[in-house]
């Protein structure tokens, strides 16, 4: 099972900023699981929950769900068969590394701004509209075989 991201990596680095709660260093894998979430690439052990609910409905965050349901990290057993796929070549460089230039680098030019540093990107619904739409044009182009993460 291939783990792509975990909270822990970032919140247990000494450059973490230390005035930040450490559930900061979830915002992006939250992020891209709120996007998994309403677009039905979860995991079925996931996709009929409550939690899950919350999270289409709106009433919790996708950094919420990743700390309540995933335990902090975002694994391929928390994505369906094609939400994986994906993620290993959007968030993944092929060889379990977390890609510099896919997920993260749009998550930085959408949300990063004019912010010290991207632990401080807020975990809100607007947040992930913007983001959400990038995400899609991304997913739409990998499954049709196009661009750099085909």
């Amino acid at each position: 099972m291939d783990t792509f991201d975990r909270a822990d990596w970032y919140s247990g680095d000494l450059r973490y900023p230390r005035d930040l709660a450490p559930e900061a260093a979830g915002t992006h894998i939250g992020l891209f699981l709120a996007w998994a979430i309403l677009r039905r690439r979860i995991a079925p052990a996931h996709e009929a929950s409550d939690l899950a609910l919350a999270v289409r409905r709106r009433t919790m965050t996708g950094r919420d769900f990743l700390f309540a349901a995933c335990g902090g990290h975002l694994s391929e057993e928390d994505l369906n068969e094609e939400g994986a796929a994906f993620a290993r070549v959007y968030y993944q460089d092929g060889h379990g590394n977390i890609r510099r230039d896919g997920y993260l680098a749009d998550y930085e030019r959408v949300l990063g701004g004019e912010l010290p540093d991207l632990y401080r990107v807020a975990d809100t619904w607007p947040n992930f509209d913007l983001l959400a739409k990038v995400m899609d044009w991304r997913f739409e182009q990998w499954r049709k075989g196009h661009g750099p993460f085909s």
